[in-house]
């Protein structure tokens, strides 16, 4: 498992909240484990006193998005420095559950993590995750969406750092708002040329008279 897949940890934690349109899809110790996805090891360690401690550090990781969002480099690395600090991991060469065809181990770098608790563990894993795909990638592929009133969390991959949007979905909706504006731009452009020339012809007209 590339180290770089970790810092989808990060991302999900995050856009478990949408802060603009008031939902918190992180309420129970079930919403916890789910975070987890195939590590149902670890997920099984989630208690409830986890799900308070999960929104803590997801706070934290959406502070480094907004930092980054912002611009502001060197913040958005210090919060990510503290993350790192608060809870370390243990790299490890790890061959489990993937085989090449002569049923060698195909070694890979794997994310050993030693917590107290389960919240330890994922923040562990989320923070170094994307402090990789950070300094491999730039802070400035670390994203909030664009579409109103997203603002959900993402990593821009793209070749050419284009990336705005979380999805498809809100890029299409983001799309499809500019058109409408554009159109009501026009359509009111046109009504006050129209009143214009309307007012024009009347004052032509009055002083013919």
């Amino acid at each position: 498992m590339e180290l770089a897949y970790y810092s989808d940890y990060a991302v999900r934690l995050v856009n478990s909240e949408e802060p603009a349109r008031g939902k918190d899809a992180l309420t129970s110790v079930e919403a916890v484990r789910a975070l987890f996805g195939g590590n149902q090891s670890a997920g099984r360690r989630a208690t409830d006193a986890d799900v308070t401690r999960f929104r803590s550090v997801r706070a934290r990781l959406r502070a480094v998005f907004e930092a980054a969002d912002g611009g502001d480099e060197t913040l958005a690395v210090d919060l990510l420095n503290s993350l790192l600090l608060e809870f370390p991991v243990s790299p490890q060469i790890s061959g489990h559950d993937f085989r090449d065809d002569d049923g060698r181990p195909l070694w890979h770098m794997h994310l050993a993590d030693h917590p107290s608790n389960a919240t330890a563990g994922y923040a562990a894993i989320a923070a170094m995750g994307l402090a990789f795909h950070l300094t491999e990638y730039g802070v400035d592929r670390l994203g909030l969406c664009e579409a109103v009133p997203c603002r959900n969390a993402y990593l821009d991959t793209s070749t050419n750092r284009s990336r705005r949007y979380c999805s498809d979905r809100c890029a299409t909706r983001a799309n499809v708002a500019a058109y409408r504006a554009r159109k009501r731009l026009e359509a009111d452009r046109t009504a006050s040329t129209g009143l214009a020339a309307d007012s024009a012809q009347r004052t032509t007209a009055s002083g013919e008279r």
